[in-house]
């Protein structure tokens, strides 16, 4: 078990130029959502964004639609260019607060984390709140796990080593399906892959006090985002992982936080408490980057993070099958 933590930056700390320069722009322009009905929300946020490039490269990536619990589910399934005849797979749910984003909006995450990973990552478009309240998104995802078991061999994916991964509203999508599927006896999960994990509503911990205005992410727009998809609480495990009696038994997890985003402190916390129940976790928090920067491929911080994340998942995903 391998449980990694990081001091916070210090106050005399030099902040990298670039990344400064980046979390500037991003905090100035970015749309105040929490001031907008979902819908504008959502026809802002694509207003920003840059022409699909489909890169980098992939073998295959085919979208197709599943039978989903509410209805025809999109999916996106990338197959990296690799000599192995089978490869991981890792279910991905994005970010977006629950409101918003989509298959095309990670895109070029996905494919890079196929290709860093060398996994078949099939990518979910699941239903946005507040038209489908939670726990919608979590039934997607679910179902999505269940078809990739059934179904990866297609693609040339290996059902035996199947991974839930997500990035902040996604994160906890991984989160909540990794104790979901413990607690329904399958389909068996080798890694759950948390990206600045949204874990809960809790905006009094130390991360939401200290960056919860001026980091790009705010405290405001995670109020809203709860109120969209969580309109009747949040007491369910599906919502909340750290609703669930217990963490034993999951499966071992890579944790990612960013030492500048309001949840934080709850990302932390989780891979603390998936340690504390025996879970195997390896945990990195990137001091002095914020919510979303794996998201920047032009950033130097992010290349490098990469590397190193990937570099992780394949660890936990290259365990013996019978772990």
């Amino acid at each position: 078990m391998t449980v990694r933590t990081f001091p916070t930056t210090g106050p005399g700390a030099v902040p990298d130029p670039e990344v400064a320069a980046m979390l500037a722009t991003l905090d100035a322009g970015f749309p105040e959502v929490a001031t907008m009905t979902a819908t504008e929300a959502r026809a802002a946020i694509r207003a920003r964004r840059a022409p699909l490039q489909r890169l980098p490269d992939m073998r295959t990536a085919r979208d197709l639609t599943i039978d989903g619990p509410g209805g025809p589910l999109p999916l996106r399934v990338f197959r990296p260019h690799h000599d192995d005849e089978t490869l991981p797979v890792i279910v991905f749910a994005h970010g977006g607060g629950f409101v918003f984003c989509d298959l095309d909006s990670h895109d070029e995450f996905c494919r890079s984390m196929a290709a860093g990973v060398g996994a078949v990552v099939v990518s979910v478009d699941y239903r946005l709140a507040p038209e489908h309240a939670g726990p919608a998104a979590h039934d997607d995802m679910l179902a999505a796990l269940r078809w990739a078991a059934g179904n990866a061999g297609a693609y040339g994916g290996d059902p035996a080593r199947i991974a839930v991964a997500g990035d902040s509203a996604g994160g906890n999508l991984a989160a909540t399906v990794a104790i979901a599927a413990r607690d329904a006896g399958g389909p068996p999960i080798a890694a759950q892959i948390l990206i600045y994990p949204v874990i809960d509503d809790d905006f009094e911990t130390e991360s939401y006090r200290r960056f919860g205005t001026g980091h790009y992410n705010t405290t405001s727009a995670m109020r809203w985002y709860w109120a969209n998809y969580a309109p009747h609480g949040t007491d369910d495990a599906r919502l909340v992982p750290t609703r669930a009696a217990s963490l034993a038994g999951l499966p071992p997890a890579v944790v990612i936080t960013a030492e500048l985003d309001p949840p934080c402190s709850a990302g932390d916390a989780y891979a603390q408490q998936l340690a504390a129940d025996g879970v195997a976790v390896r945990h990195r928090r990137y001091n002095g980057l914020f919510h979303g920067f794996l998201s920047i491929p032009s950033l130097a911080a992010t290349v490098a993070a990469r590397a190193q994340i990937w570099t992780m998942a394949r660890e936990l995903l290259e365990l013996p099958r019978d772990r």
